[in-house]
């Protein structure tokens, strides 16, 4: 039963990206490459710490949660003009998701590696939280809604509600969530 929540979450979160990674090859949606990037090295790192910890289900979330914004990633090189311009806003954030990076390397104990993919996740969405509020148009909530659904599944399917269990996936549900709803604002769920 848990497997198949968190491989239906998976499954629509593989959706909400495909669609995605299809506007952003059209130029439909501008995603942050810093974001995207950070969003695929911190959940990597997330996930190899969790399975490191003894965690499988919720841990395939963080896995998918690393491949599809790394997709996005790509895909927006595709398209010159699908992108979002970078600012001293991202590159700080983006430095700042680095570190955190580099402290889950400095470190071998899996609980403190999830918290500081946590905190390198949480960075690298701070730049695309803020441009969903206010240029909600250059983003897509199907694909954000996917992803928060799927750390809904991840959170559902935890058996011992252990921090290593629980926290990505919740993290996900609810920042994920926030952007989409950001993205809907002006009516576009596409």
């Amino acid at each position: 039963m848990m497997g198949g929540l968190v491989l239906l979450g998976a499954a629509v979160n593989v959706l909400g990206t495909s669609t995605y990674v299809w506007q952003t090859l059209h130029g439909k949606t501008k995603p942050n490459r810093m974001t995207f990037l950070m969003w695929s090295a911190a959940p990597f790192i997330g996930a190899i710490a969790a399975f490191a910890d003894g965690v499988l289900w919720p841990a395939v979330t963080i896995l998918a949660a690393a491949l599809c914004p790394f997709s996005i990633f790509l895909a927006s090189f595709v398209n010159p003009n699908a992108y979002w311009r970078l600012g001293a806003w991202d590159y700080i954030c983006g430095a700042l998701s680095l570190f955190g990076v580099i402290l889950w390397f400095i470190t071998d104990e899996p609980v403190l590696a999830l918290l500081f993919a946590l905190l390198s996740d949480a960075l690298a969405t701070a730049p695309t939280m803020v441009k969903a509020w206010r240029y909600p148009e250059t983003e897509s909530a199907l694909s954000y809604l996917g992803s928060s659904f799927s750390g809904l599944m991840g959170i559902i399917a935890a058996a011992a509600w252990t921090f290593s269990e629980v926290a990505f996936p919740l993290y996900l549900f609810l920042t994920m969530g926030l952007i989409g709803i950001a993205a809907i604002r002006r009516g576009r769920v596409l």
